[in-house]
Parts: structure tokens; sequence; C-alpha cells
């Protein structure tokens, strides 16, 4: 069945979510990352929706249909403004403690709800494990071989990378893509079908602040300041939570458990997943599998 599409107002987002399922049913939250959108999820919501769960998948702020509610509110993309969000969307939809389960810009989201306000999430599953931000360290060199790969957040730390992604959005998320996944082979109306999102009026901002703050390069969001001291303090996550590696994403290689075991005092498991950085879209069965067994 197609989505139930809702406009929710959230903080200072007017957020856009499509919901599967069972209103009322166990809740289950699916967070997409940079740069991609729900579509990611096309294939997780149906078997989490024949379970009876109450499925919602927003787009983040910057992407397809969310807004800003006041236009003076700044464009941050840093990480306690996600946090905030999915914390906000949750109240304003009066959720239950849900499952949270997200990659990238939304596992983030996912692990810092869950660092900081525990008692709102019922369980965690993260891609990539400890997805937050360490901006105290983000100035120490990492190996060549390591920074090569994040060329494109250096690109938009200038104003030319700005214009770049402003005027060559599509391009540039293609690229990302094929070089985030070299082992999965997306069509062009796969791509398509997420393309629109990038189109969003806020974007641009979103996207450049995001990997500006996270290397101190710019301020973030007053309103944002205690969460960002709240999470300088790198917390342990107590919820229960699945971890999956995926094996191929050429940003990074998966940690082994006992890595993860510093960050995490409840894990349920890890599973390593042959697939690139779009785990959910690569390889959905293992993100069903994962919230089924945090959830039913």
């Amino acid at each position: 069945m197609p989505p139930v599409e809702q406009v929710v107002r959230a903080d200072v987002l007017s957020v856009a979510v499509e919901r599967h399922g069972v209103v009322g049913g166990p809740p289950v939250v699916l967070l997409h990352g940079f740069p991609y959108d729900p579509r990611a999820y096309d294939e997780v919501v149906g078997p989490l929706a024949e379970r009876g769960a109450d499925v919602i998948v927003p787009y983040l702020r910057g992407y397809g249909p969310t807004r800003f509610v006041d236009a003076g509110t700044l464009r941050s993309g840093q990480q306690a403004a996600l946090a905030h969000d999915l914390r906000a969307l949750i109240d304003a939809l009066g959720l239950a403690p849900p499952v949270v389960a997200g990659y990238d810009w939304g596992g983030r989201a996912a692990c810092l709800v869950a660092m900081l306000w525990p008692e709102r999430v019922a369980g965690l599953v993260t891609v990539d494990g400890y997805n937050v931000q360490d901006i105290a360290t983000s100035s120490q060199p990492a190996p060549p071989r390591s920074e090569r790969v994040l060329w494109y957040q250096y690109y938009l730390h200038s104003e030319r990378g700005r214009a770049g992604l402003a005027a060559q959005r599509e391009e540039f998320a293609r690229l990302l893509w094929s070089e985030w996944s070299p082992g999965w082979a997306f069509d062009d109306a796969t791509f398509t079908a997420t393309a629109p999102s990038f189109q969003n009026p806020d974007f641009v901002e979103v996207v450049v602040h995001s990997y500006r703050h996270r290397f101190g390069l710019v301020a973030g969001d007053p309103a944002y300041a205690q969460t960002e001291q709240a999470i300088a303090r790198r917390p342990a996550i107590e919820v229960p939570t699945i971890i999956l590696d995926p094996t191929r994403d050429s940003l990074g290689a998966p940690e082994p458990i006992e890595a993860h075991r510093i960050h995490f005092t409840q894990i349920a498991g890890h599973v390593c997943v042959a697939t690139g950085h779009n785990l959910p879209q690569e390889a959905p069965e293992a993100v069903v599998d994962a919230v089924v067994a945090l959830r039913f």
C-alpha cells in the first residue's frame, strides 16, 4: 500500500513524513543520510508494516518537502540540530518509545537521541556504530588514505564548493553514491527517484553548514549549544542496540565488536553486511531483520 503522507510541526520544522503500517502499532522511525532520502527504505517498510509496525520515514531538514517554519532560523546541519529534530518528531507524533534506525546523518540523529534521551528510544539500529562527531579532535589529520575519501567535505569548506553544490546537486550526489557504494549497480530510475529531494531550498545551506561545523569552521546554532556540550562528553549509549557494519563502504572499514563495546553497553547484535555506504537500499533485509530482532 502507498504511504500516508503527513506534514508534522516539530519544533523549528514542518517535517514531511511517509507513514506505513498500523498507526498505534509498535513504532519504528527510519532515518536517511546524505545525500539520500526516504527512498532508501522503500524495501524495508513493507515487511515491517506487515508485522503491524507503525513505520515513520521522515525527510531530514534540507530535504524534499520538509521546511523550516521561520525564515530567520539558522539553516544548521550540525549534529545537535539533527538530534533535536528527531526528538521533536517523536514527541509531536506522540509515539511510544520507538526503535530508531539510521545511517550517515540519520544514523547520527538516531545515536544521539538514544544517547541523550534514552527514555525516548526502545532500541537502536545503527549503521557504522557510534555515529557521533568528535569535533574537539577534528583538526587532527588522519592517514592520507583516509583523508583522500573526504574530498567532498573539504570541497564544501570553500565558497567554490558551495557554488558547485548549488549548481550541480544531482551530479555531486550521484558521484558520491558511486564512490561510496562501488559494488551497487543502481540504475537511472533509482537515482532519479531520490534526486528531487536535493531541490529543497535549504539543501545547500544545511549541507554546507554541516560539513563546516563538524570541523569547527563555523559556529553552531546557539539554541543547541548545551546539547553540543553534552555530545562532546561522548557518553556511552545504553539502549539495546544492533550495529550493522557495511564491508564495502569506501568511507571506512568496519570495526570489531570489541571496539564498539566502548560506546555501547547493550549490544544485541553486530552484523557485517556486504554492502557499501547506503546499506538500507543495498541490503534492506539486514535492516528489517535488525528492527524485528529489537521490536518483535
